[in-house]
């Protein structure tokens, strides 16, 4: 049997481009040699390209399916942030609302004057928790919101800023919990994935496990003492304690953490981004307005500022990243959200492209998938032509 499984779908003409880029991940030599992964994208609406291909198990038993879902880690913020600002689109809500006018007891340790745009941008001053927090805490969504009402701030919020990898899920799940009743997976399901026919979830349910991935560690992992990194910055590495295989528990599956083990497709990300990329909308269905599409991917700080973690300049809208880095094309009005291991949808909204891209095997960088640029270089060639 063939290490590869054959690649399935289709690209619309002119597309050919993402297909061969798409492929030569799994010809690729070395640690980012895909197992399994799907790509899909839109432009200016229209679905142009939706492959899939490879295995779903290490086996190598399962191939990938056109519905396949696999954990994206960090591209999970991007759909919190959208079901987020669902909220603020229909006046529950306002980024400029102080957190402890709707979640009193975020109020205490310093933290009052923390607004839920700080939170959105990474600025509240929680990028890590203090007390001690192992992968089963993390199934504990009250305890971890907890532990954050009760935490001080590292600096005090809109001085700094600093990627709150894992603490952003609790942050702007319990606002959203606050400002609608609901928790932030069902808000999402309601306001966003649901009327979009997007396959993105949080806390998945169970009758779709079948249709889940075995996620791959990385081949080889760095070593957090190993960076350079200041104190503050550290905490988001080392606690809550992370294991690259945790997905592949049930737990952690059905679990509520919003920053991190959102279950998707790449067609359900790419829907997600194209409606973004359509100033809210995809074929005929509003999710946000113009106008919230436009507040949230706003830059939230000073571009000199310097986001600790990542070290290039600050790049946060609200819960999206903005792409000064570059990493989702040359336009820096292009947005989105990508994942520890590779994972990620984008969106370009002068060339009207969303795209989104799902794999199993993680890759070694914390930052900078060597997977992400090929992608996103072809769809966007092929949508210049």
């Amino acid at each position: 049997m063939s290490n590869i499984a054959p690649i399935q779908g289709f690209v619309a003409p002119g597309f050919e481009g993402a297909r061969e880029a798409f492929a030569d991940n799994f010809r690729r030599e070395g640690d980012y040699q895909e197992v399994g992964a799907a790509l899909a994208a839109y432009h200016r609406g229209r679905l142009v390209v939706d492959l899939w291909g490879g295995w779903a198990d290490a086996a190598r038993t399962r191939p990938w399916t056109q519905g396949t879902l696999v954990n994206v880690w960090s591209a999970t913020k991007g759909a919190t942030a959208t079901a987020l600002a669902a909220l603020v689109d229909r006046g529950l809500l306002r980024y400029e609302y102080l957190v402890a006018s709707i979640w009193p007891a975020f109020g205490q340790a310093g933290k009052a004057a923390t607004t839920v745009g700080q939170v959105m941008s990474h600025q509240a001053g929680l990028p890590g928790f203090v007390e001690p927090t192992s992968i089963d805490d993390q199934f504990d969504f009250g305890g971890c919101v907890a532990k954050l009402e009760r935490q001080a701030p590292a600096w005090p919020a809109g001085t700094q800023t600093s990627y709150h990898a894992m603490t952003f899920g609790w942050l702007a799940g319990e606002i959203i919990r606050r400002a609608s009743g609901r928790m932030p997976g069902q808000v999402l399901a309601e306001e966003i994935a649901g009327p979009l026919g997007a396959d993105v979830f949080i806390g998945l349910p169970e009758a779709l496990e079948p249709r889940v991935a075995q996620i791959l560690p990385p081949c080889g992992q760095p070593d957090p003492a190993g960076f350079d990194l200041p104190p503050a910055a550290m905490m988001a590495l080392v606690n809550p304690e992370q294991d690259p295989a945790s997905p592949n528990r049930r737990a952690w599956r059905a679990a509520q953490i919003p920053a991190a083990n959102g279950q998707a497709s790449a067609m359900g990300l790419a829907r997600l981004y194209a409606a973004l990329a359509g100033g809210g909308v995809l074929e005929g269905t509003r999710i946000l307005s113009p106008t919230t599409v436009a507040r949230m991917t706003a830059p939230a700080a000073d571009r000199e500022r310097r986001d600790q973690f990542l070290g290039f300049a600050d790049c946060w809208g609200m819960g999206v990243a903005l792409n000064r880095p570059g990493l989702y094309g040359p336009n820096p009005r292009a947005f989105g959200h990508s994942g520890w291991g590779g994972s990620f949808g984008c969106a370009d909204p002068d060339a009207g492209i969303a795209i989104g891209y799902v794999c199993n095997q993680m890759g070694s960088e914390l930052v900078g998938d060597p997977r992400t640029g090929p992608l996103c270089a072809a769809v966007l060639e092929a949508a210049g032509r």
